[in-house]
């Protein structure tokens, strides 16, 4: 009994001390998309929200998974790009001094909704559709205030093409910003 009641302690104390380094919590920000290799084709500025979960393994080195909403695409003159995401990065982040951080990693997007048209010369239209899965690189800052604060500034580099659909290849590029609230 004695052996089952210091086993429950010391279960109970490296639980107590394990959650100490989770990060749970809400963002949201902006998004600055567009798409490579298209000609003419502008910046789209777009929305991101969702939900982050973090750990911290040690005061230098942790690991951030986040599920966003992401407003993605690019806008031109004769048509649009209009492209809506479930992303989901996975980051490590590395901690320089305090909660000033570097990231880096994955990204896994799942189309929810696109609208791909083009007008060539007002007669004839072109339609197409996005791919269901985008892959991406994530390279970024971020800084964690002691107060639960976090702020990110991320820019997503595509893996895979946007369209399989002739003249319509590209990768998703992104610059966000986000802020947001962790609740532990």
């Amino acid at each position: 009994m004695k052996k089952l009641m210091i086993a429950f302690c010391a279960l109970f104390m490296g639980a107590n001390a394990f959650s100490q380094g989770l990060d749970l919590g809400i963002k949201a920000g902006a998004n600055f998309a567009n798409i490579s290799d298209v000609n003419d084709l502008s910046s789209k500025t777009g929305f991101q929200a969702g939900i982050f979960a973090g750990i911290k393994f040690t005061d230098k080195v942790g690991i951030q998974a986040d599920v966003l909403y992401s407003q993605q695409g690019g806008e031109f003159d004769y048509g649009k790009f209009d492209l809506n995401y479930v992303n989901v990065p996975i980051v490590l982040k590395y901690y320089l001094i305090q909660g000033l951080n570097i990231q880096a990693g994955p990204q896994f997007g799942f189309i929810l909704d696109d609208d791909i048209y083009v007008d060539v010369l007002g007669t004839n239209s072109i339609e197409a559709n996005a791919e269901k899965s985008d892959v991406s690189g994530i390279v970024g800052a971020g800084y964690d205030f002691p107060f639960g604060v976090r702020l990110d500034a991320r820019y997503n580099f595509g893996l895979s093409d946007v369209s399989k659909t002739d003249g319509f290849e590209g990768k998703n590029t992104v610059f966000s910003l986000a802020l947001g609230y962790s609740f532990l």
